[in-house]
């Protein structure tokens, strides 16, 4: 007989809509619709966890948008810009019927076309709230496949043995059987805080066997994570973009700036304003979530942003950002050389003035 299984599955779709949210104009425009967001530590050990600024959590009805098709609607919106829709549904069944929702879901071109259709009029709606709101999103999905209830209640190593192989196709979406080596791959990137939870997180979804409450600490983990890797994706676009256009800037000058010294002077200053503006956004995004005491949810924060890829993305843009340290060091130099040529030109010039002078007899 199939072992039957209760939960949630929740698929969120990240959009970066513009720089930065107003989160005080979008409580005033949500009214009681709107909370902040909060962590509840998973064990009773006391714990600092909170965010720097709390996002703000917004049921989906109170917007009035339609929801797509047997989804139910949470948005939460951060300060720096991304908004999360989260779109929970419940489900009972066996671990075959699992699968064939992951297929579903993780297929699903028709959920990403109606979940950012619906995070665009969202974001309408909240426009007046949103900083240089964006045209064009960048997005991130991600599935969490949550399990409340196991028939039997098995501890999460016996469910890890039985089904090991049934998560690993979960989490890759498959109908076909995975190689050993795969599953294995899948697996060892797992933790547990008792011995009745488990949580095993991909880079396109994760599966979490826990109670009501110890699943809702990982999604909020979960969905903090993504918002950091869209904004990171975000950052290393931005450079790529700014550093092409300074390339360009400083390869072919205005025709008159050489000779007034001022060739690298513009691209400097427009370096430097990059340089604060993107280290400020970092530094925000970075110290967004403060985890102090609560051990499991640095290392749930730890192995997400691990899985996700998160460190990588933060080193690219760490690079790019000492590259653009580097060429506005380059064009301070330069702009300090061609003035002094400037006025080592100047001082010839007013030196062979005074020669023409002496020697016309108007200057003695």
């Amino acid at each position: 007989m199939a072992t039957r299984l209760s939960g949630h599955l929740t698929a969120f779709f990240l959009f970066d809509v513009a720089e930065a949210a107003d989160l005080a104009a979008v409580r005033a425009r949500v009214g009681a619709a709107g909370q902040d967001a909060r962590f509840a530590p998973r064990s009773a050990i006391p714990a600092y966890v909170r965010y720097q600024q709390p996002p703000v959590q917004i049921d989906g009805d109170a917007l009035g948008l339609a929801a797509p098709g047997g989804w139910s609607t949470r948005l939460k919106v951060y300060d720096y810009g991304v908004v999360s829709l989260a779109l929970p549904r419940p489900f009972d069944g066996t671990w075959a019927d699992l699968l064939a929702l992951s297929q579903t879901v993780i297929h699903g071109a028709p959920l990403d076309a109606a979940a950012e259709a619906y995070c665009r009029a969202a974001a309408t709606a909240l426009r007046p709230a949103l900083q240089e709101p964006r045209d064009a999103f960048l997005s991130e999905d991600y599935f969490v496949f949550g399990v409340t209830h196991a028939e039997g209640a098995p501890p999460a190593e016996a469910l890890l043995a039985a089904h090991g192989d049934d998560i690993a196709r979960l989490l890759r979406g498959e109908s076909e059987p995975l190689s050993a080596q795969e599953r294995d791959e899948v697996l060892r990137h797992r933790l547990s805080y008792l011995a009745s939870d488990l949580v095993v997180p991909s880079w396109n979804g994760a599966f979490v066997y826990d109670s009501e409450a110890g699943l809702t600490g990982a999604l909020e983990i979960l969905e903090f994570a993504n918002s950091q890797l869209l904004q990171f994706r975000y950052y290393d676009q931005r450079l790529d973009g700014d550093l092409k256009r300074i390339y360009a800037r400083l390869q072919a000058p205005r025709w008159y700036e050489p000779w007034i010294g001022r060739r690298y002077t513009a691209a400097a200053r427009e370096l430097h304003q990059v340089f604060i503006d993107v280290n400020d956004l970092t530094d925000r995004t970075e110290n967004a979530l403060k985890l102090v005491g609560d051990v499991y949810a640095a290392r749930l924060l730890g192995l997400a942003t691990t899985r996700l890829g998160l460190t990588a993305w933060k080193d690219a843009v760490k690079d790019k950002l000492k590259t653009l340290d580097d060429i506005y060091r380059f064009a301070v130099d330069q702009t300090t050389m061609d003035r002094g040529e400037v006025l080592e030109a100047s001082i010839v010039l007013i030196l062979v003035f005074e020669l023409v002078l002496f020697f016309m007899g108007i200057m003695k």
